[in-house]
Formats: structure tokens, sequence, C-alpha cells
């Protein structure tokens, strides 16, 4: 598989095979994502990579959340200085946002009006989409938001290499609802935070969630070329 193949193929997977990922080949990809971008080569972040009953422990965390939650919905707890999403959020954004839900709940078949199987499939992703494993990427809260786009580089650089091995993965933001817990959890240091996590696993090929169909701008609204 090439780049470009992988680039185009990757999607986000919300169902995954309960096969595990074995330690090797996950040690494999993040042997090269290592040599993903870093300005000024900090390399502010590490990973954390949970499995078996690591993973259910924080399976746990995420269940004790939303039962903790239940009147001030999924997202509570997120740090207002990290928001996942915009408050308000504009137009055309708001449209991309509501257009891919649409698509995603009609491939689950849930109408959209049961808003209560609408959580309980948000709800999922404190449970990493049955994926066996699981990966949260920390950071430096010290660095700002400059060094986060280099983290999102990291990030993409893993799921490609994930795609290029069978592998699925979810980039998970959701997570953020759990920050102050997980830390505690994982023991971060004072000005560690998490930023995402990512589920990780063997795609649910027969699952029509994973094979809905996706849209991205067209290049002319993407770029503007001057000077060719």
């Amino acid at each position: 598989m090439n780049i470009s193949d992988a680039v185009r193929q990757r999607r986000s997977i919300r169902d995954f095979l309960p096969r595990a990922v074995d330690q090797q080949t996950l040690r494999e990809v993040l042997e090269v994502a290592r040599w993903a971008p870093s300005g000024g080569n900090i390399q502010a972040w590490r990973i954390i990579a949970v499995a078996g009953a690591e993973r259910d422990a924080i399976v746990t965390l995420g269940r004790e959340h939303l039962a903790s939650q239940q009147s001030g919905g999924l997202a509570a707890g997120v740090e207002d200085a990290y928001p996942i999403y915009p408050r308000e959020i504009w137009e055309p954004l708001r449209t991309r946002r509501y257009t891919l839900a649409e698509d995603m709940y009609r491939a689950l078949g849930i109408p959209r009006d049961d808003k209560p199987a609408r959580l309980r499939h948000v709800a999922r992703n404190f449970e990493f989409f049955g994926a066996p494993l699981g990966l949260f990427f920390v950071i430096d809260r010290r660095v700002a938001h400059g060094q986060w786009a280099h983290l999102g580089m990291l990030i993409q650089t893993v799921a490609l290499l994930l795609e290029e091995r069978g592998l699925g993965s979810c980039m998970q933001e959701a997570w953020a609802a759990l920050r102050p817990a997980l830390a505690r959890h994982f023991a971060l240091a004072t000005d560690e935070m998490i930023y995402c996590g990512m589920a990780v696993g063997h795609p649910d090929r027969t699952k029509a969630v994973n094979d809905f169909p996706r849209t991205r701008i067209t290049i002319d609204e993407l770029a503007e070329f001057r000077g060719f």
C-alpha cells in the first residue's frame, strides 16, 4: 500500500472485531511513527497504549463518567480552555458536521428522533467502539497550541501506518471529558494532559457504520493557487 492509498482508505472505524492487536505490531507502527514531524524536534508528547485488563479499567472509568453525568451530557467535564468543538459553530462547518452525523446514524439504522439510541452510540466512545486496543496521546500543556498541530501530525502518521497493516482506527476527542480521571489513573505529571484517545483494532467490514459514503470539500474549496 502506498501513501496515497492509505490516506484515501483511512476512515474512522466505529465497530471492531474481538481480535487482539499484538504488542509487536504496535511497536513496529510506533517505531516508524516517532519520525513524524516535530517543530524544533522538541517532541513534547508521549503515547500510552492500553489493552487487556488495563483497557477494561479505562472502560470502567468511562462508564462511571457516564453514570455521573447524565444531566450534563457526554461532554460534561471538558475544560473550557480545550473545547472539542466551538460552542457556537458556524457555517459551513455546522452543515458539514450535521451531514456526517446524519449519514452515520442512517448507516446505523438509528432514526433522527431516537435520541436515546444516538446517545448510546456516542457512549461507545468510552468502550473504544469494541476495539481491543486504545491509545492515548499525551502532551505537555506548557507548549501551547502551536505544538498541538505537530501532535496531530504524529496522530495522523500512526493512523496511516495502522491502515497500511490492515488495522483500523478512530481518533477520539471524546476522552477529553475524562481528562482529570485519566490523569489520576495514569499518574500524569502536573503539566501533562490527555489530548485525545484512539481506538485501534481489526475493522468489522460487515458493519455499515464502517462503510457509509464520506465527503470532503473540493480541491478548489481547499486550496488557492497563485503564481502558476
